[in-house]
């Protein structure tokens, strides 16, 4: 006999962290369980921001005809290891067909879903927590080097205005008066307002999790080798038994989800990143988002951040810190003021799924067993709407969202 167990969540990243909370909040008896370290994974060293209006697939029509030519630069905006490819085809493939016009209208309004629910969830998580000052609303402004590229992007913005999200258009002089130290090649920009960010990713889930210690939760360190009905099985032989238990590993997920019945095509996007100190530009306050190059430049609390990209590799493949090298150097050259001296490297990688949304639900093998990864880019951003899907679906109530798109056995 096993020790028992109220909750079981597996995976204490952001998503996991928020489910946790949630479900402590409301009375539950919550084991957390991480392989690692607290936030030991791409919630350690994300870009920090609550992108509420960043509701557009990454799997979209526009990025089939530059699929080809990222595919093939090594250290381009999104790039694929050809060892790896054995790996990664069957996701490359679905990622493809993912980007179809109307899986893609689909995503949008799945995504816009999710973080209208995020963006109120996530505010009412920080009252209850005490950890509002943590996080700050800068705005995010999206740049542009061409007319042309400015206004094939507005047709996306459109999307975005259909389910109001607001945005403010800026071109040539009136960008530059808007944001100082921009290259003179910058010649449009677009900002949400709206956008938020957290001091430092990292930091906030150390936060979280003590104010969640501090509240009854209980954390395990170890590997999980099993889920079953009622229980867990640790690498070290432990038992621990449960009457739900959540699934919220990243993109370590899939290899439990396979044990109950649903291989879910889930990949570990790797994304790089280089922390400048605080001093590297001090013009900055709004996030940065550099959409033509893959990247974003993010002030934290104590630094700035230039990371992004996307690499498709199987999951322990050495990083590649050519890419953050790459970033910095374009950065320096976009951003004229930058100091690029000093900076800590990092590589992380993202639970992503080829349609841009996350599995939410519950397993084929019980609905004891509950779904909640594989939200790629924006883990931090939609991790309280995950926490309230979760809860709703552990209490048997209707769910704030309707969730049919989220299913496990989707694809």
């Amino acid at each position: 006999m096993g020790k028992s167990e109220d909750i079981i969540v597996i995976g204490a990243g952001i998503v996991g962290l928020a489910i946790a909370e949630k479900l402590v909040h409301e009375g539950h008896s919550v084991t957390l369980i991480e392989r690692e370290e607290i936030a030991a994974g791409a919630s350690r060293g994300n870009a920090a921001g609550l992108a509420f209006s960043d509701i557009m697939p990454l799997a979209s029509p526009g990025i089939v005809k530059k699929a080809i030519k990222w595919f093939l630069d090594p250290v381009g905006p999104f790039a694929v290891v050809p060892q790896d490819l054995p790996h990664t085809m069957g996701w490359l493939i679905r990622f493809l067909k993912a980007a179809r016009p109307g899986q893609f209208k689909r995503s949008i309004d799945v995504q816009a879903a999710l973080m209208h629910l995020g963006k109120d969830s996530f505010a009412l998580m920080l009252d209850r927590c005490g950890l509002s000052s943590m996080v700050r609303t800068n705005g995010a402004l999206h740049l542009y080097e061409s007319k042309s590229a400015y206004q094939n992007d507005l047709k996306n913005w459109e999307f975005r205005k259909q389910h109001n999200i607001a945005f403010e258009c800026y071109e040539d002089a009136a960008l530059h008066q808007f944001q100082p130290g921009l290259a003179p090649s910058f010649v449009a920009g677009i900002f949400a307002s709206t956008w938020q960010s957290v001091s430092d990713p990292h930091d906030f889930c150390l936060a979280l999790h003590r104010v969640l210690s501090e509240k009854g939760l209980k954390t395990i360190y170890g590997e999980v080798r099993s889920v079953a009905k009622g229980n867990v099985t640790m690498a070290n032989g432990d038992r621990l038994e449960a009457g739900k238990i959540v699934i919220a590993a990243g993109p370590w997920s899939a290899q439990l989800s396979g044990q109950l019945g649903d291989p879910v095509p889930l990949i570990g996007e790797r994304g790089y990143n280089t922390t400048l100190p605080k001093d590297a530009w001090s013009d900055l306050d709004h996030t940065l988002v550099f959409s033509e190059h893959g990247f974003v430049v993010v002030p934290l609390e104590n630094g700035v951040r230039v990371g992004g990209a996307s690499e498709i590799a199987k999951l322990g493949r050495d990083p590649n810190y050519k890419r953050s090298k790459t970033m910095l150097a374009k950065a320096k050259k976009l951003l004229p003021a930058l100091k690029p001296q000093d900076g800590e490297e990092w590589m992380g990688a993202r639970p992503a799924i080829p349609d841009t949304l996350p599995v939410i639900g519950h397993s084929s093998a019980s609905d004891d067993i509950i779904y909640a990864f594989g939200h790629g880019h924006l883990g931090l951003t939609q991790s309280s709407a995950t926490a309230q899907l979760v809860w709703e679906l552990i209490n048997n109530k209707k769910t704030s969202i309707d969730i049919t798109a989220l299913r496990a056995n989707r694809f």
